[in-house]
């Protein structure tokens, strides 16, 4: 879709579909606005005056104008209450406008967005954006049945707000793409994204992008001691691959921040196999993977200060002949060995070599994100990201930043004293902590590799997949970390424990 910000009368503006944003609690309203109704005689306010219409969030009201002004159609969008609006319900507002304009088969659409924020056209953008996205690659859409809302102007009247408001709307653009773009890949089917592809997807985008990409394969992982990544791939047919994006490698004086994801294409549970029922979202637990290629997608094309790394281990979880059993025994890139108590525990195996590697780029700060336990979704359910870490301060950014994105995280306690539920007679540890806690027992297996750098681990087993349709969400992947993510490197200042926890 194209997005146009310009200087001009709504009034003049001959469109599809003219918008404004209304507030419950207030009535002031703009000349245009003001005009608009007056041309309708006075039809609008009559509507409200009566409470037919009220402006709760996402509440719209659609009327003719026969002709008596330029544009077609007009819209009323709820924003709720004045004092209670965020950027993450005007993007819901955005977002509920852009869905409802193309489902009615409108094209195109002029919104007014005086009465928002300037901070949050940004958020206004993403809304808008992220609300067309469908995911329809492998369904044959009948022609008459394509729908699809090709532009957006946004009306402005103050001349001094033009550069920064196109600044938002770019920004708001490329975030929404890089999301876009991972939820393509979380929900592509298992067979069309094999550790293979995604790495060949990761070199595609690192051309595009003029970024540096390596990938590992059997041999190089052999030499590296890594373990786990390929234990976990023992029983699949498709070989493993270690994806690493290098963003600003060169720059000086600038933090590095390095982003793990997991990158499990598919999980059956391997030899601990799973229940059929809802197998088929396990193409989704390479979300972390998809997230981290995202955020450095929007982070280079933002052109961002920071040193940004990208490291995505990348295998299926299968029962083959040859597949890792319970009893294993495991030796990682750190030259950690861990008791494998349960084969589909695998996604802390795959990023305990993964974070053991991230060392070697003396980091500022680790994040990695995974779709790690069932655990978390059970303790926080799908609105809240399960965070742990060994930094309060790494900590509190990524909590702000959430705040700032809407993709919020709540931390979980990381105490000593649920270590002793990881450990192993036969090994340094083991990959399973018993029925209790297991998000927690999961961090605590990972931060057995992250003792030399801050790091915080995010568990997006909730966050990650949704079952319905929200205001800018769809059912399936919702992209979850990509805005975070971006929101946490733009908002970056130099880190005051550089290499320490």
């Amino acid at each position: 879709m194209n997005i146009n910000v310009k200087i001009g009368n709504a009034e003049k503006e001959l469109t599809d579909m003219l918008v404004f944003y209304l507030y419950e609690d207030t009535k002031v309203v703009d000349s245009a606005f003001a005009y608009c109704d007056k041309m309708l005689n006075n039809a609008i306010t009559e509507l409200i005056k009566k409470k037919e219409f009220i402006a709760k969030l996402n509440k719209t009201l659609i009327l003719p104008t026969y002709g008596k002004i330029r544009a077609k159609r007009i819209m009323l969008v709820g924003l709720g209450a004045k004092k209670d609006v965020t950027p993450d319900k005007v993007r819901q507002a955005s977002g509920t406008t852009a869905s409802i304009a193309r489902d009615t088969g409108i094209r195109e659409i002029a919104s007014v967005i005086d009465s928002i924020s300037n901070e949050w056209y940004q958020a206004y953008t993403e809304g808008c954006l992220l609300s067309l996205y469908k995911f329809q690659k492998y369904k044959n859409i009948p022609a008459e049945e394509k729908k699809e809302l090709k532009s957006l102007t946004l009306l402005l009247s103050d001349k001094k707000a033009l550069a920064s408001t196109r600044m938002a709307v770019k920004h708001g653009q490329i975030i929404a793409d890089a999301v876009c773009f991972t939820r393509d890949l979380i929900n592509t089917p298992p067979q069309d994204k094999a550790p293979a592809v995604l790495a060949d997807t990761a070199k595609k985008l690192a051309r595009e992008l003029d970024i540096q990409c390596k990938v590992l394969s059997k041999p190089e992982l052999q030499k590296l001691g890594m373990g786990g990544l390929l234990g976990v791939s023992q029983g699949s047919n498709q070989p493993p691959k270690f994806i690493i994006l290098d963003y600003n490698p060169n720059v000086k004086n600038q933090d590095t921040i390095v982003l793990v994801g997991k990158g499990l294409t598919f999980d059956s549970g391997g030899i601990c196999l799973k229940p059929a029922k809802d197998m088929d979202q396990m193409k989704c637990d390479m979300s972390g993977g998809a997230a981290v290629m995202g955020a450095i997608k929007a982070i280079s094309k933002m052109n961002l200060p920071q040193h940004v790394v990208g490291l995505i281990p990348c295998t299926e979880n299968m029962p083959g002949g040859s597949a890792i059993k319970p009893g294993d025994i495991i030796k990682f890139h750190s030259g950690k060995t861990a008791e494998v108590a349960n084969t589909d525990a695998e996604g802390r195996l795959i990023l305990a070599d993964a974070l053991a590697y991230a060392e070697k780029y003396k980091p500022s700060a680790v994040i990695d994100l995974a779709t790690l336990t069932g655990s978390c979704i059970i303790a926080l359910g799908t609105f809240a990201t399960g965070m742990l870490g060994n930094n309060e301060e790494l900590k509190k950014r990524i909590r702000i930043s959430g705040e700032k994105s809407w993709e919020r995280v709540w931390e979980l306690p990381l105490w000593e004293e649920y270590q002793e539920q990881i450990k192993s007679d036969i090994a340094d540890i083991k990959n399973i902590g018993g029925p209790y806690a297991g998000a927690i027992t999961a961090a605590c297996f990972l931060s057995k590799f992250t003792e030399k750098y801050p790091w915080a681990h995010l568990d997006i087993a909730g966050t990650s997949w949704c079952d319905k349709n929200g205001a800018y969400t769809q059912k399936g992947a919702t992209g979850v970390g990509v805005r975070l993510l971006v929101q946490l490197v733009q908002k970056w200042t130099r880190f005051p424990h550089k290499n320490t926890p």
